[in-house]
């Protein structure tokens, strides 16, 4: 007999009372990222009203975010969450990474420019974000223009991307969520314990997840690379909060406790930073 270890609560799944926001389909070609092509998905909350500026949250590799059935059902989340007042009337944008050539690849983690864009430790992918997609997002919907209403998110190496953009622009994105994030060694993500420890602080709130069955292989050790992770953010007094779990390279963990993530990362009161496991 097979048991899961963590549950889907009520706030990821679908309430009879409440209303659904909706999900509108986009491609854009980029032209920070040359020749590449991607899906994005924009979900608009039931209660977003145009005359008020809704907080922003950005998901890299969309797709998993987004699906229903999926690990994360972000949009079911969201709707549950926005309805009982536990975070803002938010938009959200699903960004998937970009690929050059046709067709696109079955498995959209495959995406050939993904790594170059994720993994890589510069502003480009943020100035993508800032320069192209928020701003063709903002010509539809009326998005705030306040950082600490924008959070960006990602798994894996989304996830040090997630960091990573706002790392290089807290004054655009003031909060981070990562969920089994790369931070070893791909293209150089090992760092960043060491840039925390030495770097004036940002004015971010960050979220880490992970699993102590996460990858161990030449890039490093994701459990190890989560935990200095912790530990620098730690010392240097951050707005942040450590989740560990069991499991391994995937959304078994991260998924079921999203709601209280979301909770957390979205709350108007400062308590000193913790660490669960």
């Amino acid at each position: 007999m097979t048991t899961t270890l963590y549950e889907y609560g009520p706030e990821s799944q679908r309430q009879p009372d409440v209303p659904q926001g909706s999900i509108h389909h986009f491609q854009h070609t980029s032209t920070i990222f040359q020749s590449t092509l991607r899906d994005y998905w924009v979900y608009v909350p039931a209660q977003y009203d145009a005359k008020q500026p809704a907080a922003l949250m950005i998901f890299q590799d969309g797709h998993a975010y987004l699906k229903e059935e999926g690990e994360y059902r972000v949009p079911i989340v969201f709707d549950n969450l926005i309805h009982a007042g536990e975070m803002p009337v938010t938009i959200a944008v699903f960004v998937n990474p970009g690929h050059v050539g046709e067709p696109f690849p079955e498995n959209d983690f495959r995406a050939s420019n993904r790594s170059f864009e994720y993994d890589s430790l510069s502003d480009q992918y943020a100035r993508f974000l800032m320069e192209e997609i928020i701003p063709e997002v903002g010509t539809h919907w009326n998005l705030t223009n306040d950082p600490e209403q924008r959070a960006i998110c990602g798994l894996s190496s989304g996830g040090i991307c997630a960091f990573n953009a706002a790392w290089e622009h807290p004054e655009y994105f003031g909060k981070v969520m990562s969920h089994i994030g790369s931070f070893t060694d791909i293209r150089g993500g090992h760092v960043y314990p060491s840039r925390i420890r030495k770097s004036a602080v940002r004015p971010i709130r960050v979220f880490l997840q992970d699993g102590d069955g996460d990858l161990d292989n030449p890039n490093g050790n994701w459990w190890l690379a989560n935990l200095q992770m912790e530990a620098a953010l730690r010392f240097r007094n951050y707005d942040y909060k450590f989740v560990g779990g069991k499991g391994g390279h995937d959304g078994k963990h991260a998924g079921p406790i999203l709601p209280d993530s979301l909770r957390w990362l979205w709350r108007t009161s400062n308590p000193q930073a913790t660490q669960t496991t």
